[in-house]
């Protein structure tokens, strides 16, 4: 490992282009834990809550169904993509977005997430330099990645993503790995979850609603381990902004119902980005003009 950083160390491009590539294959492997992920979690559920009503459960599947098995394939037709049809971005590209069998159109957030995942860890990359602290902070990138498009398909954060997440934070932290001091790593764990937790049962008791759940409160402990407790008053402000203007514009322009629930997951994530590249330089901007 250390030979090998060695290496990208000395060549620049080396270190950009191989984090991109193996952010565009990640990103291939992301665009299944999406999709499966939540109808794993579906069923589990099905079953369990048979179990405890005394019930049988649903049928029990013909074939495995996890992240490694069944290999993909067209819905449609159930054509089996064939490795070179699985290219990150250009077998999308070459296939002009189709079924290669049926001609069924496939979706372009496959390249998409490809390609976003793959733009992050450029992006992670040239902030770093080559060694295990690039790998931990690619890892944190990948998995908001999946939390994001889990919650804008489901509004589920997924305790299977999430509460690693926050262990991984913690113990990045307690290894040097973060820039964040394990203190304030610990404290930034707490202060996330109880703060949302505190403003979650206020709304309730105020409205009798719910304003967000519980995936929110663990995702911005999350934010908490890795960023230090100071970080949390930027990020929440980042996605209540972003939330807000992406709220608005879907109601004056898509015509979305208010009372329609919106997924808060993907806007702290969002923010959470936007803090990880500028956050300095935004709470530098913003004590000036407080100051000012």
């Amino acid at each position: 490992m250390a030979d090998f950083a060695a290496i990208l160390t000395a060549f620049p491009a080396l270190h950009l282009v191989s984090a991109t590539l193996l952010g565009l294959l990640v990103g291939s492997f992301l665009n299944v834990v999406i999709l499966r992920l939540p109808v794993m979690l579906e069923r589990q559920w099905q079953s369990e809550a048979s179990a405890v009503l005394g019930q049988e459960g649903p049928e029990p599947a013909t074939e495995p169904f996890n992240l490694a098995v069944p290999r993909s394939r067209c819905p449609q037709c159930g054509h089996t993509i064939r490795w070179y049809e699985n290219i990150p971005c250009l077998s999308w590209l070459w296939l002009r977005g189709r079924c290669s069998q049926c001609g069924t159109g496939i979706s372009p957030r496959y390249p998409m997430v490809e390609a976003l995942t793959g733009a992050f860890s450029l992006a992670v990359a040239l902030t770093l330099q080559p060694g295990l602290e690039t790998l931990v902070w690619l890892a944190f990138f990948w998995a908001l990645i999946a939390l994001t498009f889990i919650d804008l398909d489901t509004q589920l954060l997924p305790d299977q993503i999430t509460l690693p997440l926050l262990w991984a934070g913690l113990l990045a932290s307690l290894l040097g790995l973060t820039g964040t001091g394990l203190q304030d790593s610990v404290i930034g764990a707490m202060a996330g979850y109880l703060s949302l937790w505190s403003v979650y049962h206020g709304f309730r008791l105020l409205t009798g609603k719910e304003g967000m759940g519980y995936g929110d409160f663990k995702l911005f402990a999350v934010f908490g381990a890795w960023f230090g407790w100071s970080a949390l008053p930027m990020i929440i402000l980042l996605a209540s902004l972003v939330g807000a203007l992406a709220g608005g514009l879907m109601i004056l322009l898509a015509g979305r119902d208010r009372q329609i629930p919106i997924a808060f997951g993907p806007y702290l994530c969002a923010a959470a980005c936007v803090y990880y590249f500028w956050g300095e330089q935004l709470v530098s901007a913003y004590l000036n003009w407080a100051m000012a």
